[in-house]
């Protein structure tokens, strides 16, 4: 985990005994939400998934298949010939972020890079960017802008540790063995390198060179950073967060570093689980990864979008543990939002509207909570997570008070059975207030713990949020 500590060192060497001294920003472990996009040249195939731009260039996958039928041979179409149809035409910026806002996020940006080597920056290292193709916009800068000027924090995400061996740049029959767009499709390797555990010191060099061009030239509060960053050496790994972490101490400013498994020495960035949650309450802040749509990060013509339910279940369940929840959502190539993601977005936000006092600023309590529904642990284990209920409870903390938030519509005793008299402490509830209501709230406190009377009012079908209030003993 990075450090809690809330005095950073006056300057970081490149070593993890140094690095692990930084602390998680503050604004971070307060803000619980943040939303980012999955947008670039495969966004206009729109199928499959974000992979496509691998895929397309494997025979007998699906993309391979559906990219000879609809766009003809690898030589004469390749993933390159998506970027000018890339257009982003239709790109509302503001309205893009008044929706990031209104969904309730408190951090929001761009996937700066992803795994097709596309950089959605104005690079000097990458001369396939969106600043000079496509849509001849530097779209991390529109979004650093606009951010900026809300309460949100601007992170950037980066994947472009996936580029080695990406594409078959060995093979002489695809557009990809081409060196004039090496940028693009990286350098020359052999078919197996794919599996390497190590990539060569030049492709490193190069892989640090782009997140020193996004530190410097976008400041952002959050890098975050996909899968599979161990097969860059650590001596790149350590002089990339040396330098992110040193500038912001210029800077003046909290920021933050996220990675996945082990990619990043123990301590000194924050641990993020994609498309995962944690099973219990961990004693360090983390964060959660995951997309509004089953299938794909990217947009597809036919998406499997999760319900808003479920969303929130998740928000809500990662929090308690001691979590944030980083949302992904898939644009079109155009830039317009379906209007099925944009009710997702708004649902999320009309909840935390009236509950979010329950999530922003708050920190775990003791127990992150209770109930019968059972939450799988770790990477891509979210499809085995069910539905949560009004008997499973989730609870958060802020100052004095102690949130309860029932998981469902309570139409039966709400019994809290975690709130025994040894746990409170020996305090006593002086009151419970329904958030969203101003419904007097029935209840009865005993050694073994809590009975709510079910409100009248019900301010969510998806969940409610109960305020307790104590007497002046510590919690």
């Amino acid at each position: 985990m990075a450090s809690l500590s809330h005095a950073p060192p006056s300057h970081y060497n490149a070593s993890w005994a140094s690095l692990k001294h930084h602390p998680v920003p503050t604004w971070f472990c307060d803000a619980k939400f943040g939303i980012y996009f999955h947008w670039g040249p495969y966004s206009v195939p729109a199928y499959d998934n974000e992979w496509y731009s691998r895929n397309m260039y494997i025979e007998g996958s699906n993309a391979h298949t559906h990219h000879l039928k609809t766009y003809g041979s690898l030589d004469s179409f390749g993933y390159k010939d998506f970027i000018p149809m890339f257009t982003a035409d239709k790109l509302d910026v503001e309205a893009w972020v008044d929706l990031f806002q209104n969904a309730g996020a408190k951090f929001a940006g761009p996937v700066a890079e992803h795994a097709d080597g596309f950089a959605m920056w104005d690079s000097k290292v990458n001369s396939f960017n969106a600043a000079s193709m496509g849509p001849k916009q530097d779209i991390v800068r529109l979004f650093e802008r606009a951010i900026r000027q809300t309460d949100m924090k601007f992170i950037a995400t980066l994947h472009h540790m996936w580029l080695w061996a990406w594409y078959p740049t060995w093979d002489k029959t695809v557009d990809a063995s081409n060196p004039e767009h090496s940028d693009l499709y990286g350098p020359l390797v052999e078919p197996d390198e794919f599996d390497n555990p190590w990539s060569d010191d030049a492709f490193n060099d190069t892989f640090v060179a782009k997140i020193k061009e996004v530190i410097d030239g976008y400041q952002p509060d959050l890098l975050w950073f996909d899968a599979r960053m161990d097969r860059v050496s650590e001596r790149h790994r350590q002089d990339f967060a040396v330098y992110y972490y040193n500038r912001a101490l210029e800077w003046g400013r909290e920021v933050g570093i996220t990675y996945k498994n082990k990619d990043m020495g123990w301590g000194s960035a924050i641990l993020d689980v994609e498309r995962g949650r944690m099973s219990s309450l961990q004693p360090y802040a983390w964060l959660t990864d995951d997309s509004v749509c089953w299938r794909s990060w990217a947009h597809l013509h036919e998406p499997e979008y999760k319900s808003s339910k479920r969303l929130l279940d998740s928000l809500v369940d990662i929090v308690s543990k001691n979590g944030n929840l980083l949302l992904n959502i898939p644009p079109r190539a155009d830039g317009t939002i379906s209007d099925e993601v944009q009710t997702l977005l708004l649902d999320m936000g009309k909840w935390l509207a009236i509950n979010g006092e329950a999530i922003y600023g708050t920190r775990p309590w003791t127990v992150y909570g209770e109930g019968p529904t059972k939450v799988s642990e770790g990477h891509f284990s979210e499809k085995d997570n069910e539905l949560m209920h009004a008997q499973d409870i989730r609870y958060t903390t802020k100052g004095d008070v102690l949130y309860a938030i029932v998981m469902g519509v309570p139409y039966e005793t709400i019994r809290l059975h975690s709130l025994t008299q040894d746990a409170l402490n020996g305090r006593t509830i002086q009151r419970i207030q329904l958030l969203g209501s101003d419904e007097p709230i029935q209840f009865q406190q005993d050694r073994e713990g809590v009975n709510i009377v079910p409100p009248q009012t019900k301010p969510s079908d998806i969940a409610l949020a109960f305020k307790l209030e104590f007497d002046q003993r510590k919690l």
